[in-house]
């Protein structure tokens, strides 16, 4: 019998800090069949829309969009910390809990008019997906929609994005 989903996560108690519920998925990627499932699952969700590419942070975001990418014929077009790329970038500043922080795209990355697919492991505040949407919108992209293993409702991310749709394939409701 198939385990869910979510029987692969693991869950580690007062991790960084007291009170935090942290939700690892090494325990996802170190299952064979855990990483076919996530990888399904989100496969799945991006079937549903009309997109020429993926686009996902370092470092999960390429675990995730990579095979996705793959797997639906589709380019992948990485975002990277500050420093990273090779090319010419564009760049996108954003706030952290505790400072900032730079994520850059190359600037060939997008062609004006594309039409844009995130996918990343985490849903949290919505930061990061905030930052990369718009680098996507500063190269010309339209986001069409993010795709997420792992949805922290508490944190309230998915309120940020009201152009264009959030899915998720667990959601837990605290931080």
């Amino acid at each position: 019998m198939k385990k869910d989903i979510k029987e692969y996560i693991r869950t580690i108690p007062d991790f960084p800090e007291k009170g935090i519920m942290f939700r690892d998925i090494t325990s996802v990627l170190n299952d064979a069949d855990g990483l076919r499932l996530a990888i399904d699952l989100m496969e799945e969700k991006a079937k549903k829309y009309d997109f020429d590419l993926i686009v996902g942070p370092e470092s999960r975001g390429f675990i995730f969009g990579v095979p996705i990418a793959y797997n639906l014929y589709k380019p992948f077009a990485p975002v990277r910390k500050k420093g990273k790329l090779p090319s010419e970038t564009v760049s996108v500043e954003y706030d952290l809990e505790y400072g900032t922080a730079v994520l850059e795209m190359h600037k060939d990355a997008i062609k004006k008019g594309q039409k844009v697919l995130i996918v990343d492991d985490l849903m949290a505040t919505g930061g990061t997906i905030e930052a990369i949407t718009k680098l996507v919108e500063s190269l010309g992209g339209e986001v069409v929609a993010g795709i997420f293993l792992i949805e922290l409702k508490g944190l309230k991310g998915r309120e940020k994005f009201k152009n264009f749709p959030v899915e998720t394939i667990i959601s837990y409701e605290g931080k």
